[in-house]
């Protein structure tokens, strides 16, 4: 019975691929970045503790960013479709836009080996009670990307995953920066 529930939760059979950029080049396109996106970068792929409290003190550090929060989990199987797409576009708009993960409802040995086998150019805050989710109202859907603008005010709620990077970063366009 355990085995067929694995099955079905990694999509009977089918294989997600990491879409990472390399070291080399996410170095190079996210070098020079503001000192609050260079310190999120410098957690790159990290799993942070530290609650609510943590979490909001790194929104207020990040005032005057916009920022893409993206909840996922790694027994998720539409969280681990949309991750490659996550990997490409932080390291797009990493320059300009913070973005930070949400690892919710999850173990953190088994969130760290799947950050390990996609890694991100930023830091996931570790929510196994979705204290987090909560408080940024995202508790219910996995996964959920929640989006702020510079002022720090919730802008926008996409419920589910992103299937293609265009999509991404047309809802970052339209709702973070747009309103620049």
């Amino acid at each position: 019975m355990t085995l067929l529930a694995a099955l079905a939760l990694a999509g009977c059979g089918s294989q997600v691929h990491s879409a990472a950029v390399s070291p080399a080049r996410t170095a190079a396109q996210l070098r020079g970045s503001p000192a609050p996106l260079a310190a999120l970068h410098a957690q790159a792929n990290e799993l942070l503790g530290g609650g609510v409290r943590a979490f909001r003190t790194r929104l207020a550090a990040l005032h005057g960013f916009p920022v893409v929060v993206n909840k996922w989990a790694s027994w998720c199987s539409p969280c681990q479709s949309e991750f490659p797409v996550f990997q490409r576009v932080a390291v797009a708009f990493g320059r300009r836009v913070a973005f930070i993960g949400l690892d919710g409802n999850d173990h953190s040995a088994a969130a760290r080996a799947f950050l390990h086998g996609f890694p991100v150019s930023y830091p996931s805050y570790f929510d196994p009670s979705s204290a987090i989710a909560g408080a940024i109202h995202a508790s219910t859907y996995f996964p959920q990307t929640v989006y702020f603008d510079r002022s720090g005010r919730q802008v926008f709620d996409h419920l589910g995953p992103y299937e293609n990077v265009r999509s991404l970063e047309n809802d970052i366009r339209h709702y973070v920066l747009s309103a620049s």
